[in-house]
């Protein structure tokens, strides 16, 4: 089990409990679209946000995409960081049938999975010595539009098929794109990524 300062925020407890067995940390439920309806569980995401950072990890599902993106834009990006788990199709063992979209949901992955996801975002693993180097350059906006990746004909296709071939979810936009590059790649890393998409 890995100690990371971050708390995690996942949709429901099946997912908290997959988590806890990979993590240990704060990891808070939205309650799926509960989040919506409840400002009392969103001001404590901020208030953990704002004390220790914040890891959003949903489903990679249409859904999960919309209770991300309520979470980003209720608390300050400043605080947040993001992972995102791989589409992998099938369905959970305590359910019936797949979810609507036919993905693995964050309880559905293996705990290796998890950890690789959580590293990918940046989370901060306390018994790991920290690798503080310089400051390096960002991947824009305009490096994806060189790249063919965003703004131009078949731009869509061919960021569908970069995110395929990263194991990322196919929801992501090209700004969460740039940020997963700009986070988990270092600057030649993700050049050569973008270049070979």
């Amino acid at each position: 089990m890995f100690r990371i300062r971050e708390a995690i925020a996942v949709e429901g407890r099946y997912d908290k409990n997959v988590l806890s067995q990979v993590v240990d940390t704060l990891i808070l439920e939205t309650g799926g679209f509960q989040i919506f309806k409840d400002p009392e569980r969103m001001a404590l995401l901020d208030r953990a946000a704002r004390q220790r950072g914040l890891i959003v990890l949903t489903d990679s599902d249409g859904a999960g995409f919309v209770i991300r993106n309520r979470i980003r834009g209720c608390v300050p990006a400043r605080y947040l960081k993001h992972a995102y788990i791989p589409d992998i199709y099938g369905k959970e063992h305590r359910k019936r049938k797949a979810g609507k979209e036919g993905k693995l949901g964050v309880e559905g992955m293996l705990p290796q999975v998890l950890e690789q996801v959580l590293r990918r975002a940046g989370a901060t693993f306390l018994e790991e010595p920290s690798h503080s180097a310089q400051p390096r350059p960002l991947l824009t906006k305009a490096d994806l539009f060189s790249a063919g990746l965003s703004g131009g004909p078949g731009s869509a296709e061919k960021r569908q098929a970069l995110l395929a071939r990263l194991e990322l979810p196919e929801h992501m936009s090209a700004n969460a794109l740039l940020a997963v590059l700009n986070g988990c790649y270092s600057r030649e890393e993700a050049e050569d990524i973008l270049w070979n998409a």
